[in-house]
């Protein structure tokens, strides 16, 4: 039986491999994030999304992901893009260090409550204050396949909406007020909601949610 942590495994092998699709909107993008500012996109992957980025004009996008394969993957595809592997947190860089940070399509590929908390938290610590969190990620499908997989799983890992895929993934899809109250302990409060549809790593079509989210507060504040 795959669990998620053995599925961690599977961004080091097949999915170093898988072609990313899920899209950048940049009028979104560049309605709250100057080509001025510094932007930190974690979860990275092979810099698909870094790269964009300075292709558009941004002069300091620092792009971070957990899994050697895919950094590594990363520097030789997109060479000039500014790439780092850290495995853990804290991530090595200051409080407020970044005017915003992107986190696309990543939680879907973080099954466990305890670890999506922390990573928002994380960047919580890193965007500074008056900053955004610009958030990408897939809710709950309400298409036949979808529901009966969120059902097949739910008893294997323990969360409606984790599933795994046949290659040895493992996934998550959200219920939207999941990932709007994940970004508030961490000082973020939603000020725009998008919705659309896009490509998954299996060619199939689900529809996402796009959240910005501005820092108001320190991380972990009341109120």
């Amino acid at each position: 039986m795959t669990t998620p942590q053995d599925a961690a495994g599977f961004w080091e092998t097949t999915g170093a491999a898988k072609t990313f699709t899920h899209p950048l909107d940049t009028a979104l993008l560049e309605e709250f994030v100057p080509v001025t500012a510094r932007v930190l996109d974690y979860g990275c992957g092979y810099g698909r999304l870094t790269a964009q980025l300075a292709g558009l004009g941004y002069r300091s996008v620092r792009g971070v992901d957990f899994s050697a394969a895919l950094v590594e993957r990363g520097r030789r595809e997109h060479p000039g893009a500014d790439l780092m592997r850290w495995s853990g947190f804290p991530l090595p860089f200051g409080d407020g260090a970044f005017d915003a940070a992107l986190l696309f399509a990543v939680l879907t590929c973080v099954p466990q409550d305890a670890d999506q908390r922390e990573i928002v938290g994380e960047l919580g610590r890193l965007v500074r204050p008056g900053g955004v969190l610009y958030l990408s990620d897939v809710p709950l499908q309400s298409d036949p396949l979808n529901r009966e997989r969120y059902e097949y799983f739910a008893g294997r890992f323990g969360t409606y909406g984790v599933f795994g895929t046949p290659d040895g993934g493992v996934f998550r899809h959200h219920p939207p007020e999941w990932l709007r109250g994940l970004v508030r302990p961490a000082g973020f409060s939603v000020v725009r909601e998008r919705e659309d549809t896009v490509g998954t790593l299996d060619g199939r079509s689900v529809g996402r949610l796009q959240l910005i989210a501005r820092r108001e507060r320190p991380a972990g504040a009341s109120g």
